[in-house]
């Protein structure tokens, strides 16, 4: 494993499961943890550009700690990176997920009660029971009822989840309501349809599902790749992804959107996917 993203070592560490491929002058089995915040960056360097964005109640491999950041794996997808030490910790396991966009959390479980913060769409909660339309999340604060459900929820439709994200700025390598870059859109929706997807739009998410050959009929839901971009199809004829052209999560007409990005952006389409039942 030579990928970066996916490299469970450092100078200093390497992940146990990496003894007989990677020297080092430590090797841990590694702790899970959550993140405990809304959402933090992901980074490839302590400090540095970000990768992914994590959200609260996602597990996380603690690998070390060292100048006030750790040093960390994605449970879900294998990410690796760095991200603030407040940023992670132990946390009730959860109970639901958020089921919105964005869902803010309240003082108090009145919808005239101050807002103290905002969670993104499938972020993790430990929600205590309902009161008066709200529940009460750890770590303080009270979530709508109408914005969570149970955590082991998911859809059938993993384009309605995309199309819920409409108007989202881009954002690279963003994962939020917030700010969303083209594969981070993709993961979550398929994530939401209970599908593994890797974070990046490279080989990684190129493999999912089966090969639509170039000229078979398109479905909804059929994934779009070019060298570098991705989208989901809404119906036959039309494109919705986070993009840099219109800086945010769009829809525009497949074809305009081939001409353009073929001749402006990444060139030819690379691959057509389909996840399938």
């Amino acid at each position: 494993m030579t990928d970066r993203r996916f490299l469970a070592a450092n100078s200093r560490v390497a992940h146990e499961s990496l003894k007989d491929d990677v020297r080092a002058p430590s090797y841990v089995r590694g702790e899970i943890l959550r993140c405990i915040v809304p959402w933090i960056d992901l980074c490839g360097t302590p400090g540095g550009a970000r990768d992914k964005q994590l959200l609260q109640g996602q597990p996380l491999e603690l690998l070390e700690v060292h100048e006030g950041y750790a040093f960390v794996r994605d449970v879900v997808d294998g990410y690796v990176g760095y991200a603030p030490e407040h940023a992670i910790g132990p946390t009730p396991s959860p109970t639901h997920r958020i089921s919105s966009r964005m869902a803010h959390i309240y003082a108090e479980p009145d919808i005239k009660a101050p807002d103290t913060g905002l969670l993104s769409f499938f972020s993790e909660v430990a929600a205590e029971e309902d009161e008066n339309g709200f529940h009460a999340i750890a770590g303080g604060g009270y979530v709508a009822a109408q914005h969570l459900v149970p955590f082991r929820w998911r859809t059938d439709d993993a384009a309605s989840i995309a199309e819920m994200f409409m108007g989202t700025p881009y954002l690279w390598g963003g994962n939020t309501g917030v700010g969303v870059d083209c594969s981070g859109l993709i993961q979550l929706a398929l994530y939401a349809a209970a599908r593994s997807c890797p974070r990046d739009s490279d080989v990684q998410q190129r493999e999912l599902g089966r090969e639509v050959a170039p000229d078979a009929s398109l479905l909804r839901g059929d994934l779009i790749f070019w060298k570098g971009h991705v989208g989901i199809l809404t119906d036959p004829e039309t494109l919705l992804h986070a993009n840099a052209f219109h800086m945010r999560v769009a829809t525009e007409p497949l074809q305009d959107a081939i001409d353009r990005i073929g001749a402006r952006e990444f060139g030819a389409v690379t691959a057509i996917r389909r996840m399938g039942s």
